[in-house]
């Protein structure tokens, strides 16, 4: 197995309304590749300081995704390269239930890029976005690749 860091994130800071809460949603999980399938397990996590109703995870894909994908239930497609998976409730400090999920890529590429952001975060904010918008290379090796 092999262990490989974010290879880089980003993040825009967004002020706090007034009677808005405030929660700071983050990812972590590992990728397998391997002949054009990836076997992806992320938990999320809401570091606080409010709890969030759902949240839903944007996965993009730097290869195309096959036409037939069986995705696990709160997961849909939402485009050629993009996957969404909701969360459920997340209360603060709380890590949320493991989503896994199988995709075939179109063609089987030596590696793949998964870019990861909150795409809504329940009606919160997130002043620390770095931790929720991630990118993870994943190569073609059979290894397992934690981020």
């Amino acid at each position: 197995m092999l262990a490989v860091g974010v290879i880089g994130s980003s993040g825009v800071g967004v002020a706090v309304g007034a009677g808005q809460p405030e929660a700071d949603l983050a990812y972590h999980g590992d990728a397998l590749m391997s002949a054009g399938r990836v076997d992806l397990r992320f938990v999320p996590r809401n570091h606080g300081p409010a709890g969030v109703s759902d949240a839903t995870v944007r996965l993009r894909w730097s290869a195309a995704l096959a036409d037939r994908q069986e995705l696990p239930v709160g997961c849909a497609r939402s485009g050629e390269r993009v996957v969404l998976c909701r969360t459920g409730a997340l209360a603060a400090g709380e890590v949320g239930r493991p989503v896994e999920l199988r995709v075939r890529l179109r063609e089987a590429p030596t590696e793949v890029l998964v870019e990861f952001d909150t795409a809504w975060g329940g009606g919160a904010v997130d002043r620390n976005g770095e931790n929720d918008q991630q990118r993870v290379l994943v190569l073609d090796t059979g290894d397992t690749y934690y981020f």
